[in-house]
């Protein structure tokens, strides 16, 4: 015998099989799924998260996480040698910036890195990573050097321009070294422009210990000094000099170019999407090249500008990480060219207060490059926020 099942009373609810729509049997998601994500913690139900990513979307906010890191860990750094922070920083302005003497030491500082960091900046165009701009430096002072070593008895209107043309030649040369490796065979062109750097610097050494050896220098590996007729014109009767006003013309120049003309154009096609731009015609490997020597050229012209008008000869040494420091100054500066013209002054007037820690604080001048691997530490986390790499961590 068949018992039929007994009815729920009316009121009672049913319950549902989990999966079943209670109106037309259909298949429906799980309310509850079996494993959900717990939520990230908050402050009153405002979470984390957002308060980060709010954080990040104002104006302005890399630039001042960078400089409040950046006077945070100075400070720390100068606690731990034993010096009052708030004091040392006034004492490093008023060495950069304080009269005109400081603000001119500070523009002979500014020079070669400004042309450096263009160098740098200009391959970037491209999506190439150079930090050549070291090895550059040294190869177009060693060329421009050559030619003052050769033809020094010449007039000024003749020895000047043959100087900068053979300084840029070869930075430009140096350049088309790896620019060369990175068209035809695809090597990694950081890898290269750095190794290259040694060796432009161990070359310059071989040739004033050598053959280039100003014997009257008792010792000192130098060559002879620059004649009247190869010192580069200064300015304001200062010791800045006349490079100063080759940087900016060229980061003004690069940013319309770059900026305002189809080449500028064809350099974002060929970084967003290489493929494409090879098929509509665009050639990679030439403009790789072309950015490359440029970028070389600039950097030589930085080279002799320092010998010339700062050195008075060639000799070991020359650069003192000015290409290193204009490849940080372009990176901070987004490959910005505008933007490399302040952050040049400032990196210049950090390593221009070298002399103002050596008298106030008694600390050796290369604190100053303490505070520039801070200041370049503080830039890269301050860059990491502002694009948002691990909010989602918080």
């Amino acid at each position: 015998m068949i018992v039929p099942l007994a009815k729920d009373p009316p009121g009672t609810a049913t319950a549902e099989a989990p999966g079943k729509d209670p109106m037309n049997g259909a298949a429906q998601a799980s309310p509850l799924p079996a494993f959900s994500r717990p939520k990230k913690p908050g402050i009153s139900g405002f979470p984390i998260p957002g308060l980060v990513k709010r954080i990040r979307k104002l104006p302005g906010v890399t630039v001042i996480a960078a400089a409040l890191g950046f006077l945070l860990l100075g400070s720390v750094f100068f606690l731990a040698v034993g010096q009052p922070p708030l004091a040392t920083f006034w004492a490093m302005i008023k060495g950069a910036f304080g009269d005109g003497y400081s603000l001119s030491e500070t523009l002979v500082k500014t020079a070669p890195i400004l042309l450096c960091a263009i160098a740098a900046a200009l391959p970037a165009r491209l999506g190439l990573i150079s930090v050549g701009g070291e090895g550059q430096l040294y190869i177009g002072a060693l060329f421009g050097t050559g030619v003052v070593l050769a033809f020094h008895t010449s007039p000024m209107y003749a020895l000047l321009p043959a100087m900068l043309l053979a300084s840029a030649a070869g930075g430009a040369a140096w350049a088309l070294i790896p620019a060369y490796l990175k068209a035809r065979m695809n090597v990694n062109e950081t890898i290269t422009t750095l190794l290259l750097n040694y060796v432009a610097s161990l070359f310059v050494d071989f040739l004033v210990y050598g053959p280039w050896k100003d014997p009257n220098n008792l010792g000192w590996p130098a060559t002879i000094g620059f004649p009247p007729a190869a010192k580069l014109p200064a300015l304001f009767g200062t010791r800045a000099h006349i490079g100063l006003i080759f940087g900016l013309v060229a980061a003004v120049a690069l940013y319309v170019l770059t900026a305002r003309t189809r080449w500028g154009t064809c350099l974002r096609l060929l970084r967003s999407n290489r493929r494409v731009a090879e098929g509509i015609g665009l050639n990679y490997g030439r403009q790789a090249i072309l950015v490359m020597c440029l970028g070389g050229m600039l950097a030589g012209v930085a080279g002799i500008c320092e010998t010339s008008a700062i050195q008075g000869r060639l000799q070991s040494g020359i650069s003192n990480g000015m290409g290193f420091s204009g490849f940080l100054v372009a990176w901070m500066a987004g490959g910005d060219f505008l933007r490399i013209i302040p952050l040049s002054l400032l990196l210049g007037g950090l390593l221009a207060s070298g002399d103002s820690l050596q008298m106030f604080a008694g600390l050796p001048s290369s604190a100053s490059l303490v505070l520039q691997g801070l200041l370049f530490a503080c830039v890269l986390a301050a860059g990491s926020l502002k694009a948002g790499r691990g909010a989602d961590r918080v």
